[in-house]
């Protein structure tokens, strides 16, 4: 008869590789990634991921963020870099530089994502491993009913999500935080403690010391652990019926907008989700907007949200929605959309916008005025480059990559 691990027990590679196997299939000589912040869960998460890399021959690299936001951070990173290190885990810091103001851990924590994300598309990292666990999970449940989320959002965080550079995984989620505290003791690893995690100026800490549970082994966090679990089964059936829909609905196009058959697609809890997702991609927003929007939006037929507009059956970002235009470096995300890969010197990046009148017809690939006006544009002391979406001029290279990810 098989037992079940004990309370306080740290988990070993077998039960690592079990967490592991839904996730897959990884093949041979995987090369993954793993976000290390020197804290215990993500550390204990290294160690785990290390061994289990290790069997199969393949390759694991620490990625150790240094947000910038007190003091002491560069020093942390430094010790968790070379932390890792003497683990026999090879690492690097990257570093950011974050303006203050409100919401600063939410901004810190989509900026760290995303310099992870990104290093992992140049190291070829083709999965990116992150530490949180039950207690997290508990909390973000607590943390999205307080802003009236819905069953999607309580549903808590995937253990699978797919970025453009890499999919995001998070194979302990279910796992009490303190096995992974007694993981480090068996190992003689003294984590860092970030004082933040217990401010109660941040939201997510008061709800971390309501729960009164840092273990993450009591009954209200088991509980609300297996709430989002049962709201992940239902986000995952609906996902499945948006999927289906949207195959026989939508055309999107890899310039950035999308033909959409309003009737085919319908005017029910699924349209609505299908919907959202849609503007949420073509506006380039993380989020997608309010469900009693979306649902108004639909019942019309036609109109502007999100930044997105919809008429005769075609939907596309508007150009006067569109973000400012910004110094086109490699890597920067313009407008939530595009991502520059290649540029010349000096050029920025914005919205072709009333400059689309200009353009030649056979330039215009037959494209509507309202979609060519959103396209992004490189330009050079006020003159047009390049429009690379429509492979039209010289210099710069850019891939759609909407912030909000991919449809269901």
């Amino acid at each position: 008869m098989k037992t079940l691990p004990g309370a306080d027990s740290a988990p070993g590679a077998e039960e690592f590789a079990a967490l592991m196997a839904p996730l897959g299939p990884f093949g041979l000589a995987p090369r993954l990634a793993v976000g290390v912040s020197g804290g215990p869960h993500s550390l204990a998460l290294a160690l785990l991921a290390r061994d289990w890399t290790r069997a199969r021959g393949g390759h694991l690299h620490g990625l150790v963020v240094d947000h910038g936001l007190r003091a002491e951070s560069a020093a942390e990173a430094d010790w968790t870099a070379d932390t890792l290190r003497q683990l026999g885990i090879e690492a690097e810091i990257l570093s950011l530089s974050l303006p203050g103001g409100t919401a600063i851990q939410e901004r810190a924590r989509a900026a760290r994502l995303s310099a992870m994300l990104d290093r992992c598309a140049s190291l070829g990292a083709a999965w990116l491993l992150l530490g949180q666990h039950r207690g997290d999970q508990a909390e973000t449940l607590l943390f999205r009913a307080l802003r009236g989320s819905g069953g999607a959002g309580l549903a808590g965080m995937a253990a699978a999500r797919p970025a453009a550079q890499a999919l995001l995984l998070r194979p302990l989620l279910d796992m009490p935080p303190a096995r992974l505290e007694s993981l480090l003791k068996v190992n003689g690893v003294v984590p860092l403690r970030d004082p933040s995690n217990l401010d109660p100026r941040f939201t997510r800490a008061r709800l971390r010391l309501a729960l009164g549970d840092a273990g993450g082994q009591g009954a209200g966090t088991a509980a609300l652990a297996e709430a989002a679990r049962a709201f992940a089964r239902r986000r995952a059936r609906l996902e499945a019926a948006v999927a289906a829909r949207l195959a026989g609905a939508l055309h999107l196009a890899p310039q950035g907008w999308a033909r959409l058959d309003g009737a085919a697609l319908g005017n029910d809890s699924v349209a609505e989700m299908g919907m959202a997702a849609l503007l949420r991609l073509l506006s380039g927003a993380e989020h997608a907007p309010a469900g009693a929007a979306v649902a108004a939006l639909l019942r019309r037929g036609q109109g502007t949200l999100h930044g997105v507009h919809w008429s005769g059956g075609l939907l596309c970002r508007e150009a006067a929605a569109c973000a400012l235009p910004v110094l086109a470096v490699a890597g920067v995300r313009w407008d939530g959309r595009w991502r520059v890969l290649r540029v010349v010197e000096g050029a920025t990046i914005g919205a072709l916008g009333r400059d689309a009148a200009w353009l030649p017809r056979p330039a215009r690939r037959g494209l509507p005025a309202r979609v060519l006006a959103g396209l992004p544009a490189l330009r050079r002391g006020g003159a047009i480059l390049s429009v690379p979406a429509l492979r039209l001029g010289v210099g710069g290279e850019l891939c759609f990559d909407p912030a909000g990810g991919p449809l269901p």
